[in-house]
């Protein structure tokens, strides 16, 4: 309570960079003792032996282009990794808007963006910590950086971008809808669809041909295609890092990033005014 006064002082008095750290702050030391670290680490464990234990030999049967699935499926497991936080971005804002924490901020001297700041950097403190994890899985399972140390970098940087521009997405539709448990709810479709009708498990030629062009295009399978292009493959069949392969992938990423980020911020200075 004493961090949430400090944060209300008068602005003369307390720089926008304070009120943002003393919210994150709030958010942040909670996540060790109230579960929200653990889930981050065990998520992309769960989704590894989910999906790499029963698909392995399948996909080894069927095919699917590179020297192994383990260097396949990585970027799926990043992916799936990264939209659980996004989960509990939106859980996160929804509770603070239940709870009048968002009108409250709202009558406070403090920029409109500062609580939102705090929110999206303490799901991308979660996100990284999930993306850790979800890497020391692939390389428990094989999975390998085959890129110079930039396309290395890349395949980091891309992710986190990937994740920001989800939690600002979830952080927008929790404050929008207000009932954690809706919000969970109405994230769990669109992440389930997306993925299981990507190229993240398997190739879009093994898809029906009705399907395959949606498959190969969302955004999902673009982010995917590119983190593997960024990864290599000793088999050279995982793409070319250049623009005609990352440049769709980016741009869905800046158009999401864009879109959530205006949108969120537009709501929270509604809120605020």
């Amino acid at each position: 309570m004493s961090e949430l006064f400090l944060a209300a002082e008068p602005r003369g008095h307390t720089p926008a960079v304070t009120q943002w750290w003393v919210l994150t702050r709030r958010l942040i030391r909670p996540s060790w003792r109230n579960g929200e670290l653990v889930t981050a680490v065990l998520a992309p464990t769960v989704f590894t032996l989910g999906f790499y234990v029963p698909l392995n030999m399948v996909m080894s049967v069927y095919g699917h282009g590179l020297s192994s699935y383990a260097q396949f499926l990585m970027p799926m497991i990043v992916m799936q990794a990264v939209a659980f936080c996004a989960i509990s971005t939106s859980f996160r804002a929804a509770s603070d808007a239940r709870d009048g924490l968002t009108v409250r901020f709202g009558a406070l001297p403090m920029a409109a963006a500062v609580p939102m700041a705090a929110r999206i950097t303490a799901s991308l403190y979660r996100a990284a910590v999930a993306l850790a994890a979800a890497l020391v899985c692939g390389h428990v399972i094989g999975f390998r950086f085959y890129g110079s140390w930039w396309h290395t970098a890349g395949f980091v940087a891309f992710a986190v971008l990937v994740a920001l521009a989800l939690c600002l997405g979830a952080d927008l539709l929790g404050g929008l809808m207000k009932s954690p448990e809706a919000t969970t709810q109405a994230l769990v479709l669109p992440q389930l669809i997306l993925g299981m009708v990507s190229t993240g498990f398997a190739p879009a030629g093994q898809f029906p041909a009705w399907i395959q062009v949606f498959a190969r295009n969302q955004p999902v399978s673009q982010f995917i295609s590119a983190m593997r292009a960024l990864a290599g493959d000793p088999s050279g069949h995982a793409g070319t890092v250049g623009w005609p392969l990352l440049g769709p992938a980016l741009a869905w990423t800046l158009g999401l990033l864009l879109v959530f980020g205006a949108a969120d911020l537009g709501v929270a200075a509604r809120r605020s005014g």
